[in-house]
């Protein structure tokens, strides 16, 4: 995992620490978190994880399998790159000097925290370098920052693909120190567990979008969720 206490980037992106404010806004940290989406039975669930009590940040609450960027990410090793329209909708609704190489970093951080947090991998292959993964079935599904003066600030993408898709084997997965109780939540169902706001946001806009096309295009409208003035924003991309 990442540095910085392991940063569940689902609910780091979108919630505050209790614990004191700082004098100054801090710059949002780019992070990337993961959706898996089982739909063999016909109604899709979603793999979240408890982050451990022991955490100083989140503790007790279940996430999606995520962290923050790190410069390594960018040279990464990868067998099958995003879709185009992936790729165009990380740089438009990104920074301004947002490049390619930049969007596709954050969709290998996503892969890296996957493997890291539960074994998991995407569909790829061995190289010398490492595993490369395929990137072609993530969805870039939603995208939310840190409210200014929180002790920690991220700016989080979320992507998402379905197991069947990626060559993922639910039997597989593992609990890892960063997140344990691994479980597949009923998409109708997610009041089951306890998420942080933002996850519940996320989660909640995802079965909206599967409701109405299954099969998630990934040309779907992104949702950036934003603070401004102590105002919760959500929008349509």
């Amino acid at each position: 995992m990442s540095p910085g206490d392991g940063l569940a980037a689902a609910g780091k992106a979108g919630e505050q620490d209790n614990a004191e404010r700082p004098r100054h806004s801090l710059r949002p940290r780019a992070s990337a978190s993961i959706i898996l989406i089982d739909r063999r039975a016909g109604i899709p669930r979603l793999l979240v994880g408890k982050r451990g009590s022991g955490h100083a940040f989140m503790p007790d609450l279940f996430v999606f399998p995520g962290g923050r960027r790190d410069p390594r990410d960018h040279a990464l090793p990868f067998q099958e790159d995003l879709r185009p329209e992936v790729i165009d909708k990380l740089i438009l609704s990104g920074a301004p000097r947002m490049t390619a190489g930049g969007a596709r970093a954050l969709a290998l951080a996503a892969a890296r925290e996957l493997e890291e947090e539960t074994g998991g991998r995407l569909n790829g292959c061995q190289t010398p370098r490492g595993w490369a993964p395929d990137l072609s079935s993530l969805r870039y599904i939603a995208r939310a920052v840190t409210p200014p003066g929180a002790i920690r600030r991220f700016d989080n993408r979320f992507f998402a693909t379905f197991i069947d898709e990626a060559r993922i084997d639910p039997g597989l997965l593992r609990e890892s120190e960063e997140l344990n109780e691994l479980r597949w939540v009923d998409i109708n169902d997610l009041e089951s567990v306890k998420m942080p706001a933002i996850v519940s946001a996320v989660a909640g806009d995802l079965k909206i979008s599967l409701e109405l096309d299954g099969a998630l295009p990934f040309g779907s409208p992104l949702v950036v969720y934003t603070n401004r003035d102590g105002q919760f924003l959500r929008s349509r991309l």
